[in-house]
């Protein structure tokens, strides 16, 4: 074995061994009670970790992974000021065809990717709860290609465990996740766009994010071993059964419309005389804009969108006042 060879294999583990730390520590620090600072935290360092990991990965595969200039035969790596190499970003690993990262775990970690260009510049809070299914996604996902890249020797789920809380989510507190109140406005636009932008399959995938339905269970015997949290395979009759009967329970993102769109909705259902004005002066009469009737959200802190609920109480209204809205 060369020198060189030597070198690249102890540079390889040395970046696997770091990433695996950063990917430790980012779930550490997230299930740790006395840290507030943990949706911030965890993001950066997962994508550190992640970074290191497909860095490993490309210098293992022999694959160059610093930024250059081609000049013919030769190439000039881009340096920083103080003559260190430049290497690839997470999304520039991501976007590279050699990746062995598959759509839906890139899709995941693009999204913290944004996210952490908006809370890179502003101080967040209350974005832990909301966001902790993408969070769940991604320290899977790791472990699943730590150990499909470098072995299962490598997996850190052996040094982790489910965190504990020391309440029950009542329905109070199901309902204030549901509005996500003092959720910062540039987080919740980023959030409505980059979801926009994904079709309904790799939304629903479990790589960009893990949601779970929790019921409480019981041994059904004395002696027999109860564990807190049972897995079961997505295909079995089981996990059919429950996706079946509680499906109505099942958190999704509400769907948004601008004014116009509820307008124009209402126009096509039979009522062509309602206007943007007959809106306007309906949302104001009912204080509709107050959150805490649930109706609409402000998005990036400039455009108002309005919810389903919303519309709904405007069919309710057109219909009561037929004529005066054009209704056949």
């Amino acid at each position: 074995m060369t020198k060189r060879v030597r070198r690249v294999g102890a540079i390889k583990n040395e970046l696997l061994k770091k990433s695996r730390e950063a990917a430790l520590a980012a779930v550490q620090i997230f299930n740790n009670p006395n840290i507030s600072f943990k949706s911030e935290t965890y993001v950066v360092l997962m994508i550190i970790a992640w970074t290191y990991l497909l860095h490993a990965y490309f210098r293992d595969q022999k694959i160059e992974y610093r930024y250059y200039d081609q000049k013919g035969k030769r190439r000039n790596f881009h340096k920083t000021k103080h003559g260190a190499y430049k290497y690839w970003e997470l999304e520039r690993c991501l976007n590279d065809k050699k990746s062995p990262v598959d759509k839906d775990t890139a899709n995941n970690l693009r999204f913290l990717i944004g996210l952490r260009h908006e809370i890179e510049h502003q101080m967040t809070s209350r974005i832990d709860d909301f966001l902790s299914a993408r969070f769940q996604a991604c320290a899977l996902n790791y472990n699943e290609y730590v150990k499909k890249l470098f072995g299962a020797d490598n997996g850190i789920e052996k040094h982790l465990s489910f965190s504990l809380q020391f309440s029950t989510i009542t329905t109070e507190q199901k309902g204030l996740l549901e509005q996500h109140p003092g959720l910062p406005a540039n987080i919740e636009g980023y959030i409505s766009d980059f979801d926009a932008g994904l079709s309904d399959e790799e939304f629903s995938s479990t790589h960009y994010a893990y949601r779970i339905l929790f019921i409480p269970k019981t041994a059904n015997r004395k002696g027999q071993a109860d564990q807190v949290i049972e897995f079961v395979k997505s295909d079995s009759p089981l996990a059919e059964t429950v996706n079946k009967e509680y499906a109505v329970i099942k958190e999704t993102e509400k769907k948004k419309f601008l004014p116009k769109q509820v307008v124009d909705l209402i126009k096509a259902e039979g009522f062509p005389l309602f206007s943007m004005h007959h809106h306007t002066e309906l949302w104001k009469s009912l204080d509709a804009k107050n959150v805490a009737k649930g109706y609409g959200v402000m998005v990036a802190g400039k455009v108002w969108h309005w919810y389903e609920s919303w519309v709904e109480e405007v069919r309710k209204h057109c219909r009561a006042n037929k004529e005066k809205y054009g209704a056949i």
